[in-house]
């Protein structure tokens, strides 16, 4: 008779084909039962609601939500199809969120269909989905479809968006206006549909973000056509900066650039003045060493759980533990401390050449990803981590335990990474560039892990360059810490995030065996 840990290995290989498609979500009846329950039971799997599956982490803690909000956009893809066929698609303003780069998980999913039936699907969380029976489909030629999820095209979403989506998502609304809008699409759809209204509302919209000739376009070929266009600001009392208008660059670089043009300001009212670089760089550099700390925070990161073949061996064997041993969790404790220090060197050697007159934000860009390298060697030198992973930027998703926001796919990383280093680049305050920088970075998270380690790194090197001190985010500050990153994550809001970091800056001072 097979052994307890036998009967778990072969559900997890059955498991393990399931998730060789990169798949996270699947319906119940995928597996038998036996294997469901006992993959249930090892928490290898979480249900979602009647049918549905998603994978977890059997060490997670109880109540965690990630594996459900890292899973939530595939899980709507799946249902709905199962459920709908080709028949749904998402709102119009949802749609145009995705295209502007928001994957932030909503509370409430609208899903259209003609075969709805107004029915709320209560999901984990406090998150629903509810389906809405629509009696006109729209024209297939309106939908486009992205990671399985049925959307309006950019230029249908905007005419059948109010003016509420513009006041309440500005930043999304301006990051497809500035996008590759097709203008013969817009404006077809405008003259098919008689929408003078809602071409006024564009119009006002495009103006105030500087797109003045497609704006001008609207404007001539509807009033050619015998519509009165009365030009409607739907920003009208909204301070809408403008940020770099150029339609080549990728959604996920517009979406950057928005949201940097968007809190430069807040950032600056809410952030002490910079007090200047210092004379004697030497006791700056020494203050530096004096604040260090050993205790490294850990990673706001927490990647999908996969299995893999070799969990699936050691589980066979009977040598598999979801609690680590002592021995174990001191061996990664020792290489985080190691690396940790490694990096920090680096960090200061930054430092140096920043105080000694190089700018402050092409150092930073320059040198970020040898600190992330640095973090990790020490598990790569023993094993632990492959050494594909410090190539650079990530080549697979991450999600932030706990929270609603989704980070950038891992094909945008690039794109966004480049956008916030010249969006740093133009403006040169350090304090906006200290906040920003910090925030944005977590925001983009390109590593697979240690992003909130260089996030720190990267906001005390651009600190540096205005001559404030070396600002360390104690333990105490932990909650309102993460929950202020949060907050502007999925609000753009940064004013609590850079109250705090100002609060931290002018703080009392910090004692040498404190943790960061």
């Amino acid at each position: 008779m097979a052994l307890p840990h036998e009967k778990l290995a072969t559900s997890l290989e059955i498991l393990h084909k399931l998730q060789e498609a990169g798949r996270r979500v699947f319906r119940s009846a995928e597996l038998s039962r036996v294997h469901r329950e006992r993959l249930i039971a090892g928490g290898f799997l979480q249900p979602i609601v009647r049918g549905w599956v998603v994978a977890s982490d059997p060490a997670a803690d109880p109540g965690d939500t990630t594996p459900w909000f890292s899973s939530f956009w595939e899980f709507c893809a799946a249902y709905c199809a199962e459920r709908f066929g080709d028949d749904w698609h998402l709102s119009a303003d949802q749609s145009l969120m995705l295209h502007a780069g928001n994957t932030t998980v909503p509370r409430q999913i609208l899903v259209y269909s003609s075969r709805g039936s107004n029915n709320v699907l209560e999901l984990p969380f406090q998150t629903t989905l509810i389906d809405t029976r629509e009696t006109a489909r729209p024209p297939e030629t309106d939908i486009a479809t992205a990671d399985g999820l049925r959307v309006f095209r950019v230029e249908a979403g905007l005419i059948r968006s109010g003016e509420r989506f513009f006041q309440q998502h500005p930043i999304d609304a301006r990051t497809v206006l500035c996008g590759p809008l097709r203008p013969s699409e817009l404006l077809g759809r405008l003259l098919d549909g008689g929408h003078s209204a809602i071409a006024g509302r564009l119009v006002g919209a495009l103006r105030r973000v500087g797109i003045h000739k497609l704006a001008d376009d609207i404007v001539s070929v509807m009033t050619g056509a015998g519509y009165r266009v009365v030009e409607n600001d739907p920003f009208e009392g909204m301070a809408v900066p403008l940020g770099l208008r150029t339609p080549a660059l990728a959604a996920a670089a517009r979406r950057v650039t928005e949201l940097w043009v968007a809190s430069a300001e807040v950032a600056a009212d809410c952030f002490p003045s910079a007090p200047g670089r210092p004379n004697d760089i030497d006791a700056y550099l020494r203050s530096v060493e004096e604040r260090f700390v050993e205790d490294a925070y850990h990673s706001l990161s927490i990647e999908g759980y996969r299995v893999t073949p070799a969990l699936i061996e050691r589980v066979r064997l009977g040598d598999w533990n979801p609690n680590a041993n002592r021995e174990d969790r001191h061996c990664r404790n020792a290489l985080a401390a190691r690396g940790y220090w490694e990096a920090f060197q680096l960090v200061r050697a930054s430092i140096a050449e920043i105080l000694q007159g190089a700018e402050a934000a092409d150092v930073v860009e320059r040198d970020h990803l040898a600190w992330y390298r640095a973090l990790f060697q020490p598990s790569v030198e023993l094993g632990l981590i492959a050494p594909g992973s410090l190539a650079g930027y990530r080549r697979h998703p991450v999600y932030i335990k706990g929270s609603r926001h989704v980070p950038m796919r891992a094909d945008s990383v690039d794109d966004a990474m480049a956008a916030m280093f010249a969006s740093m680049k133009v403006d040169r305050r350090p304090g906006v560039q200290a906040v920003l920088g910090h925030w944005l970075l977590g925001y983009i998270h390109p590593f697979p892990d240690g992003n909130g380690r260089t996030a720190r790194f990267a906001m005390n090197a651009l600190l540096a360059a205005g001559g404030y001190p070396w600002t360390v985010v104690r333990i105490d500050e932990r909650e309102r810490y993460l929950a202020a990153l949060d907050v502007a994550s999925l609000t753009g809001n940064v004013r609590e995030f850079a109250s705090l970091l100002g609060d931290l800056l002018v703080g009392p001072p910090r004692r040498a065996g404190d943790a960061a």
